[in-house]
């Protein structure tokens, strides 16, 4: 049985299988070095899960899928995860945000679990091997064909080899490979387009504030077409634009909208934290009379307000800075609120390039018995992972769905074939 991928997919699929029963499980990778992403995910810590333990609201965090994950969930969900890893030796520590990391704080330790798991389960891995083409056999099974890509391995020799292996697992990710592979079964493809990204606003004066954080702010995306899309948390101004949890969780469910219209868009940005216009000028009725001699550059009207952020909206309004709260008009008041609870600001697209977390699209979900990640078009073929079209927002969601969309394949892998 063959698994293509070393990615956590296929590193769960691998695992469970193995663990189940299955013998002569081989794990291909076709770069050297295996679970890349795990590697850099969380800046080098590994956001492993999040602490979302009913299925119902964890599906409300994958804009692609989220109705179709209901049952995989109700099987294997964050909860089994985090059971999974420490009965593997992994212990998972939430943070105030409900995101899980590794005790250890770095993702190598979930690393060496997955690795350790493998060998323990006798699951073979190999890197540097890819699986070129894949064809299913007269008398069942599949015929594959693997290329080594560097360096000499015992197992295959030199060069392209032929195999064939009675079950197939294609977890290759958002990779070309994978997806040429699929459509070459015959399924269909949901094209790929970026998810979870970063907003670009060339030009506009708030780049003057990178570095500033503010939490929670209330993001409204107006679409060409007339739609609106809201996301509320927290969010960072950076060099180019806009980013932060907000920020990524708004890309994400607008992903096809946005790439429609070429990242053309207009975001409104409501900096007060959800309050309401009447307690805004309370606020300020508050200030006017309390700190009636202090400037206005020198007081915010609340503390957690950024103080580069005030003093831009003074600016924005027309307002000076040196003036006396006692003197602030009721007109720069006005304009004050308005910014305050909605500065309007026009994307010009998407972050740097390369700063894309997930990509949405792939295997279209309906093709796929999701109870077992089996292709409902070739038995024993399963698609599992970032290849189909599922993802996730930021927060330990995507490889959520690789834990659980492993663990199901892995089951299914130690049972007959579904015919």
């Amino acid at each position: 049985m063959l698994v293509a991928g070393g990615g956590p997919a296929g590193f769960m699929a691998a695992i469970s299988a193995a663990e189940a029963g299955v013998a002569g499980v081989h794990l291909l990778e076709a770069t050297p070095e295996l679970l890349h992403k795990v590697r850099i995910s969380g800046g080098g810590r590994c956001n492993v899960t999040h602490a979302c333990w009913d299925p119902r609201e964890l599906v409300g965090h994958y804009p692609r899928g989220s109705r179709a994950l209901r049952g995989p969930f109700s099987r294997f969900a964050a909860g089994d995860a985090v059971a999974w890893f420490n009965d593997h030796g992994l212990e998972l520590v939430e943070e105030a945000d409900g995101r899980l990391f590794p005790r250890a704080n770095r993702s190598t330790a979930v690393i060496d679990c997955l690795r350790r798991a493998a060998a323990a389960a006798g699951v073979q891995v190999h890197t540097g091997m890819a699986l070129q083409a894949a064809a299913p056999a007269a008398a069942g099974g599949f015929l594959l064909q693997v290329r080594l890509q560097s360096g000499p391995d015992p197992a295959v020799g030199r060069g392209p080899v032929q195999i064939q292996s009675d079950r197939l697992v294609l977890a290759t990710g958002s990779h070309p490979s994978g997806r040429r592979l699929a459509a070459g079964f015959g399924h269909t493809l949901v094209p790929p387009v970026p998810s979870l990204f970063t907003l670009a606003l060339a030009g506009d004066p708030l780049l003057a504030l990178a570095g500033v954080s503010m939490d929670p702010v209330a993001l409204c995306l107006e679409l060409p077409d007339g739609s609106r899309l809201r996301q509320q948390g927290p969010v960072l101004i950076t060099h180019w634009g806009l980013s932060g949890p907000a920020t990524l969780r708004l890309t994400a469910f607008a992903a096809r909208d946005l790439q429609a219209c070429g990242y053309r868009a207009e975001l409104v940005i409501d900096w007060s934290g959800g309050r309401s216009a009447e307690e805004l000028r309370a606020w300020f009725q508050r200030a006017r009379h309390d700190q009636a001699r202090r400037l206005l550059a020198n007081w915010r009207p609340w503390p957690e307000l950024s103080r580069r952020l005030w003093q831009h909206l003074l600016e924005a309004a027309g307002v000076e800075p040196s003036r006396r709260w006692a003197d602030l008009t009721k007109a720069q008041e006005q304009c004050l609120l308005a910014d305050l609870r909605g500065s309007r600001h026009r994307v010009s697209g998407r972050g740097p390039f390369g700063e894309e977390f997930v990509t949405a699209g792939g295997v279209a979900l309906g093709e796929v018995d999701l109870a077992r990640m089996e292709s409902r078009l070739h038995p024993g073929l399963h698609l599992l992972g970032e290849l189909l079209d599922v993802d996730g927002v930021t927060g330990g969601f995507n490889f959520q769905h690789c834990w659980t969309s492993g663990w199901l394949t892995g089951q299914a892998l130690s049972q007959p074939l579904a015919i």
